[in-house]
């Protein structure tokens, strides 16, 4: 029996903005919005170094001959993904792990456990690991919460990665990039506080 390949496409572009501030996603991101194609886009802020941003994206891709890469981007393999519908969060966060040589598998394993843990503990709104197609040593943890709801019932912890370091800091050539949801400006009354188009 054929088996048709999945028209969804992940993706995920690092990338560092200008000196003179401009973001260069910024136009892209305005000009998705009104593209039936992307399923859902948003852009990332690192927590470390406010000059590097993320920008992860879903495409559909029928009907076209794929998604042009450039220089950054990463194709991404879903490994686990968890989904409440509707989305309900008010606060997504991403983090980026590089594996050392050799150690992937034992990186996204980790992290995989962490994520059936996060999922038992407190059921997120969203919740993704993925590693890059094009460097396997790239893995992401997205995740997107209620701020209020993980606090009311004392599970917060689930999605605090300091018990994670433990376990996959000596398998990682640097320290894990923690990002924060930077959005595109756009009123708060028409999307709320993350957009359902986030994740």
């Amino acid at each position: 029996m054929a088996r048709s390949r999945s028209v969804w496409v992940r993706v995920l572009q690092l990338y560092e903005i200008d000196d003179d501030g401009s973001d260069p996603a910024l136009a892209s991101i305005e000009d998705s919005l009104l593209d039936a194609r992307v399923h859902a886009r948003s852009r990332f802020r690192s927590v470390a170094d406010h000059s590097r941003f993320a920008l992860y994206s879903v495409h559909n891709t029928e009907g076209t001959a794929g998604l042009p890469s450039s220089p950054g981007e990463h194709t991404l393999i879903a490994v686990r993904e968890f989904r409440r519908v509707p989305l309900d969060a008010s606060t997504l966060g991403l983090t980026v792990f590089t594996a050392q040589p050799g150690r992937a598998v034992q990186v996204v394993a980790a992290l995989a456990g962490f994520v059936e843990r996060a999922v038992d503990l407190y059921q997120p709104g969203y919740l993704l690991l993925a590693h890059s197609l094009e460097q396997p040593r790239t893995s992401l943890l997205l995740a997107a919460v209620r701020d209020s709801a993980a606090l009311s019932t004392a599970a917060s912890s689930a999605f605090n990665l300091e018990a994670l370091g433990a376990e996959v800091d000596p398998l990682l050539a640097t320290p894990p990039e923690c990002y924060a949801h930077c959005p595109e400006a756009m009123p708060a009354d028409l999307m709320g506080s993350v957009s359902p188009y986030a994740v």
